[in-house]
């Protein structure tokens, strides 16, 4: 049952995951400290003022991770993540001085740039840490458990640090976090960066990760996995304090044991999933979840009460879990390993925007339907989603794949490998270096993936 902690056998990783956990803390804190500084700041315009902020979030999220993914290759990881936690530690430094509403937004976006910078290369670096693929899914599994543990306990200690604490104190304390982060980091010692062969060209490497993900099958499956899991996350985001407090008549205190249920309906599954990642395969596992997440919310029609409710929401926990939690996995598969950061900050920027149409849609249900009503028609929508997924990600989706190049003559950055053998005349420079070369035509098999010498998916 423990196995799930084995990975922190390994001490780079140990490091790596303090590091990763105490700043994903600190922005759990940061988050619940702004809600009740902007609470302070005007108390009638306070759910304006986070809708605005969590929305400047999103467009951070979403514009800023393809930016940062592009480029990462080129970059030191490391110092960009140490980089990443300081920017965020001086923001949280300055809050405090904040007077104006417009302040908050800025902040908060600056602070979310760096969040949609941070975690893409911690996503990306782990599977470098972890040559043996079932220790990277146990070290999955505990970051999904970490993620949900932050959501349970940062409300709890927000509220137990500003019985001592003023908001200036706990925006220090957040940002020593942060600061702290910075420093556990500095002691990893990072996976050397492998050289990409991409081209040259702004738009090109800022576009190669979503174009490269969106070409491959699985990943398109993996995507409309992803948004279920979405679906049901913004359901219970959006609508359980509507749910508990206005349809049931109950108080804050059973809206905030809904959330506890579905974080601990998911760390359940995180303990049970390196199991079951040995003997089912992935394809498999998020099927399950899917499936789980729609009877899950049919099934409240069966049971339209409170107790109803907590078991749903128990479930979807446990869904959630089987839909993301071996995302990283796939996106391994499915990747080089000098295009990884790319790609991972593709995965970042799709699923946060399928969140975002997730939570308009969450939205609307709370406002024109019943309850049971909502539920059905986001397991009707779940459903084809999961049509979608089986679609894309075949039953018998292969690795390794027989693919034929055609002859080309070309010129581009590149290092010696399988698609590089070719006369040298001394001038080229070491590689990777850039001339024009010729590639013969040529059939093969290997672990297939989108990059610059396969720019579309065969038949």
């Amino acid at each position: 049952m423990f196995e799930i902690f084995a990975p922190l056998h390994n001490k780079q990783y140990r490091l790596f995951f303090t590091a990763h956990t105490i700043a994903l803390l600190g922005t759990g804190l940061s988050t619940i400290a702004l809600a009740l500084f902007a609470y302070n700041m005007d108390k009638g315009r306070a759910a304006e003022i986070i809708s605005f902020a969590l929305a400047a979030k999103m467009v951070a999220y979403i514009c800023v991770a393809p930016i940062i993914g592009a480029y990462a290759h080129k970059l030191p990881r490391k110092y960009m993540m140490i980089f990443f936690d300081i920017m965020r530690a001086a923001i949280l430094f300055a809050l405090p001085f904040a007077s104006e509403a417009w302040h908050i937004y800025v902040m908060i976006f600056a602070i979310n740039i760096c969040g949609a910078g941070f975690t893409p290369l911690y996503q990306a670096t782990l599977p470098s840490i972890f040559r043996d693929e079932v220790e990277y899914g146990k070290a999955l599994s505990l970051s999904r458990m970490t993620y949900d543990l932050e959501n349970l306990l940062s409300p709890t200690l927000a509220a137990i640090l500003l019985l001592t604490l003023d908001f200036s104190s706990l925006f220090q304390l957040n940002a020593a976090a942060f600061l702290v982060s910075a420093v556990a980091l500095s002691i990893v010692i990072f996976p050397a960066n492998i050289a990409s062969d991409r081209k040259s060209g702004i738009w090109h490497n800022v576009s190669f990760g979503v174009k490269s993900y969106l070409k491959t099958p699985r990943l398109r499956g993996l995507l409309s996995f992803n948004f279920i899991a979405a679906l049901a996350g913004a359901l219970v985001i959006v609508n359980s304090a509507h749910y508990a407090q206005n349809i049931f008549g109950q108080d804050k205190g059973t809206t905030a044991m809904l959330f506890a249920s579905v974080g601990l309906g998911s760390m359940v599954m995180a303990f049970g999933l390196p199991h079951l990642m040995k003997i089912v395969s992935i394809r498999k596992i998020m099927q399950m979840g899917a499936v789980l997440a729609i009877i899950s919310l049919a099934g409240f029609i069966l049971l339209p009460t409170l107790g109803g409710l907590f078991l749903v929401w128990f479930i979807l926990g446990m869904a959630s879990a089987l839909l993301q939690t071996p995302s990283g996995l796939v996106i391994q598969q499915s990747s080089g390993v000098a295009d990884r950061p790319a790609y991972f900050s593709a995965q970042f920027t799709l699923t946060h925007l399928g969140w975002l149409f997730a939570y308009l849609i969450a939205g609307q249900i709370s406002q024109y339907m019943a309850i049971d009503m909502g539920m059905l028609v986001l397991a009707v929508a779940s459903v084809v989603m999961l049509l979608v997924a089986l679609r894309f990600w075949h039953l018998d989706d292969a690795v390794k794949l027989t693919h034929t190049h055609a002859e080309t003559q070309h010129l581009h950055p590149h290092i010696h490998d399988e698609h590089h053998q070719h006369e040298h005349e001394g001038w080229e420079g070491p590689e990777p270096h850039v001339h024009e070369h010729r590639h013969p035509k040529v059939k093969h098999v290997h672990d297939f993936y989108i990059d610059e010498h396969h720019l579309s998916w065969p038949h």
